[in-house]
């Protein structure tokens, strides 16, 4: 650790200011980088918290009444559209990602809220992505296709920060002259909540054209779409900030859960990346921390301008530490520390905050090959008007358990060949595991728990027919 705070901070603050990184974000980097001198690790031991037993069920909620319309004139929706899809192969923006025959994210997100507003007979609720700088030329220019989707003043999105890589030891600034940019990495979707005081005071023109609600989820979940039931619910609860939840399954180990911090009561959100290692099997109890955390958020935006004020402008936030390679394209390059936050984090941070445990149609996340290959099976079907995609009914929330073989099915291209002949029938499905090149043929069923087994590195095809509970060696 450097002798001198001050010194690192010195630093710190000169190579933003430099890049022009807004105020709000630099004092939300320094106070983390701040923490982390004095010791903070935002490590959260197992020790030190107390598993959540039960949560309000979206089950006891009321039917929509009349108000829904004129509430959802006071909602503005925001996706979170910064990533790449890198870890998949592509070169731009995930949310462009084709899920279902031609339909991107994109596209299911514009008729979400289309639907919406065709409900509220209004321009309402508000839109915007949070892009980063590599997905908004794409992302902005795929919607052009939505004349209808821009806000009353044109706009669509706002930009999230960046923050520097710094030295492990030093904690100064890296520098990587061969590819300046490199010394720059995104600060998580904690950093949101920098990104609407800075963007022009975007928190409050929000709050100044009459907005009240904010719902935030991912964009590459197309189960996240505004409920009215939990719209109906926030607005009556007047809580601060609701987390929808979901029971973990055995897809859901690693996954951020939901637990309560022993020394002050808090409910806290703890990722994996926060948890000592000799904690890890508790972690990964799904019977012991039951709900987890699906990113789709609910915030009274006043409330979180006084947060805002009373933390001096930057929510504190655990801190999140990643050590990676300064050029992930180079393993051997040097370690570098990267801080970042996560979103969900906040729930803590406010003194009335809850969850609500909802139906897992309500998350449909796609992080890999194998999450894409169950939404573009049968196990997933489309609703209302070709907005959302959720689980069939009769699987009873429960996806499809999918490990595909990472050396060959990790990037599209190849994926895309092994499945040519399209996704297998995964309704019936409770895990399926393909170890080795496998190609799948027309009209495949899969039934129960089946692994597929090619030890060759020849490529060897997986024939036609249907397949239950069993181990096919190829």
């Amino acid at each position: 650790m450097p002798s001198s705070i001050g010194l690192s901070q010195s630093v710190i603050r000169q190579k933003m200011e430099a890049a022009d990184v807004p105020q709000p974000a630099i004092a939300a980097f320094l106070d983390a980088v701040t923490r982390l001198n004095h010791g903070e690790s935002g490590l959260l031991a197992e020790h030190d918290v107390v598993p959540v037993d039960d949560v309000f069920d979206y089950s006891d909620l009321s039917s929509p009444s009349s108000q829904t319309s004129s509430l959802l004139a006071h909602v503005c929706v925001i996706k979170l559209n910064g990533g790449l899809g890198t870890g998949m192969g592509l070169s731009g923006p995930k949310s462009l990602l084709r899920v279902r025959g031609d339909e991107t994210f994109l596209d299911f997100i514009a008729r979400q809220v289309l639907k919406h507003r065709d409900a509220s007979g209004t321009q309402r609720p508000v839109f915007l992505l949070m892009n980063s700088f590599v997905t908004r030329d794409a992302s902005l220019r795929y919607l052009t296709k939505y004349p209808r989707l821009a806000n009353h003043d044109g706009s669509l999105d706002f930009v999230q920060n960046r923050v520097p890589k710094l030295d492990t030891e030093t904690l100064e600034p890296v520098k990587w002259p061969t590819a300046p940019e490199l010394e720059w990495c995104p600060p998580g979707h904690g950093d949101l909540y920098p990104s609407l005081l800075g963007n022009g005071d975007l928190l409050e023109r929000l709050l100044e054209s009459g907005l009240r609600y904010l719902f935030v989820s991912n964009a590459d979940n197309l189960g996240a779409t505004i409920d009215p039931r939990i719209l109906e619910y926030f607005a009556e609860s007047n809580l601060s900030f609701l987390m929808e939840v979901a029971a973990r399954t055995e897809v859901d180990r690693k996954g951020g859960h939901l637990t309560r911090r022993r020394l002050d009561g808090r409910l806290v959100l703890r990722e994996s990346v926060q948890c000592p290692a000799e904690d890890m099997p508790h972690f990964q109890d799904i019977l012991r921390h039951r709900f987890f955390n699906t990113n789709n958020l609910w915030i009274q935006l006043e409330h979180l301008r006084a947060a805002l004020a009373e933390h001096g402008g930057a929510l504190p936030l655990p801190l999140i530490q990643n050590r990676k390679p300064i050029d992930p394209q180079q393993p051997h390059s040097p370690v570098v520390l990267q801080l970042e936050s996560a979103m969900g984090a906040a729930i803590e941070c406010f003194d009335h905050s809850g969850a609500i445990l909802v139906p897992r149609d309500r998350f449909a996340p796609v992080k890999t090959t194998s999450d894409l290959l169950g939404v573009q099976s049968d196990a997933y079907e489309v609703h209302d008007d070709g907005t959302i995609l959720r689980l069939v009914e009769s699987r009873r929330g429960q996806p499809p358990l999918i490990d595909l073989d990472a050396a060959h099915y990790k990037l599209l291209g190849r994926f895309h060949e092994l499945f040519a002949a399209g996704p297998p029938s995964l309704v019936d499905c409770r895990s399926l595991r393909v170890t080795g090149p496998v190609r799948f043929a027309h009209e495949i069923g899969i039934r129960g728990d089946v692994s597929i087994v090619n030890d060759s590195p020849v490529e060897r095809a997986l024939p036609s027919g249907n397949y239950a509970d069993e181990t096919i060696t190829l």
